[in-house]
């Protein structure tokens, strides 16, 4: 983790200011990533042309367009499969010739509605849910999908974008959090805020675990659009 940072900020990303993003799904729509891992990378795409097309409708610029880390995490806070994504993007769009200009201060709903568009799109196109589910989840006060936006990282504070580097790319549970009782077979493991805890066998643990395991071959982070150098207006 501390390497990934240091590579990240030092040889990926550019002296602009970044935001860090989190995508999330409604519990319904769960099940279909866990029973087809291969839709975790649809998924990231997805929060990628979401957050471009909600970036370039921002920019007067043509051809102006965001960079993005993108790292796909499927764990909640005690191991439950709760696929989502994690963004370190650029706080604004790069365009023309190595230039860069910020996003004006912005309300996440737009995008978290282009988001949702952009998932049932993919959904129903690989026949993974029906128009029924779609206008049932619309139909609700809050559909279950939510985008975070974190507060502007100027490019001077290495740390902070270092920091966020190594959260996005966090293991799926923490030793610090896990204590195993060996007598009898099970593992207490507390909640990130330690005022919860919950008690495992041991094979429902390692059951557990292994839900997050990546296929062989599978990539957990990806990289999007990034221009050359830029200068910040």
């Amino acid at each position: 983790m501390v390497e990934f940072g240091e590579w990240i900020c030092e040889e990926v990303l550019k002296a602009v200011p970044h935001r860090h993003f989190i995508f999330s799904i409604p519990k319904i729509l769960r099940r279909y990533f866990l029973c087809n891992r291969s839709l975790l990378s649809e998924l990231s795409r997805c929060g990628w042309e979401s957050l471009k097309a909600f970036f370039q409708e921002a920019m007067p610029q043509e051809g102006a367009v965001p960079g993005a880390v993108i790292a796909i995490q499927s764990f909640g806070d005690f191991l439950g499969f709760n696929p989502h994504l994690h963004v370190l993007g650029t706080d604004g769009c790069f365009y023309g010739d190595g230039m860069f200009r910020v996003e004006p201060r912005f309300d996440t709903k737009p995008l978290e509605e282009i988001f949702r568009y952009k998932v049932f799109k993919m959904l129903l196109s690989k026949g993974k849910i029906t128009q029924d589910l779609v206008s049932m989840l619309l139909s609700w006060h809050h559909s279950g999908f939510n985008v975070f936006c974190g507060p502007r990282i100027q490019p001077e504070d290495q740390q902070a974008m270092e920091n966020l580097a190594r959260y996005i790319i966090r293991a799926s549970f923490s030793q610090e959090r896990m204590t195993y009782v060996p007598e009898e077979a099970k593992v207490i493991y507390q909640s990130k805020d330690g005022k919860e805890e919950k008690v495992f066998e041991a094979l429902e643990w390692l059951a557990a675990m292994c839900s997050h395991v990546p296929n062989k071959g599978e990539q957990m982070v990806r990289y999007r659009a990034c221009q050359p150098l830029a200068e910040v207006l």
